[in-house]
C-alpha cells in the first residue's frame, strides 16, 4: 500500500514563503486524490485544500486562498503545497492524506496519512 512521506516545513518569518512536498511509495499515488491538512497545537485539524487524481480541480479553504497553492505531479509521485504570504496563524504541522474514492475538506474520509511536517511563522 501506498505510504506518504512529508518533508520541506521549517521555519519563516511573517510574509515569507514555504513550499511543503509529499511523496507516495509506489505507482498507484496517480489513483489518488490528495488533500492537505494542518493542525496547530490544541487545535482540530484544519482542511488547507484539495486536488483530484489527475492533479485537476484544486479547491482552497478560504482561510488560504489567494496565498496557497496545491498541486499533484504523478510522475514524481508528489504532492506540493505552494505557501506564499505566510503569518503567524499558519503555524502548524501540515499532513498530506490520500483517498481513492473522495475528494473531500473532512479528514474522516481519507484513509492514508503522512506523518506531517512542521510549519512555523514567526512574527
Amino acid at each position: 500500500q501506498v505510504q506518504l512521506v512529508e518533508f520541506g516545513g521549517g521555519l519563516v518569518q511573517t510574509g515569507g514563503s514555504l513550499k511543503v512536498s509529499c511523496v507516495g511509495s509506489d505507482d498507484g499515488f496517480s489513483t489518488y486524490n490528495m488533500a492537505w491538512f494542518r493542525q496547530a497545537p490544541g487545535e482540530e485539524r484544519q482542511f488547507v485544500g484539495h486536488i483530484g487524481k489527475r492533479g485537476d480541480s484544486p479547491f482552497y479553504a478560504n482561510s488560504v486562498k489567494g496565498r496557497f497553492t496545491i498541486s499533484k505531479d504523478n510522475a514524481k509521485r508528489t504532492l506540493y503545497l505552494q505557501m506564499n504570504g505566510l503569518t503567524p496563524e499558519d503555524t502548524a504541522v501540515y499532513y498530506c492524506a490520500a483517498s481513492t474514492s473522495f475528494r473531500s475538506p473532512s479528514p474522516s474520509l481519507y484513509p492514508l496519512w503522512g506523518q506531517g511536517t512542521r510549519v512555523t511563522v514567526s512574527s
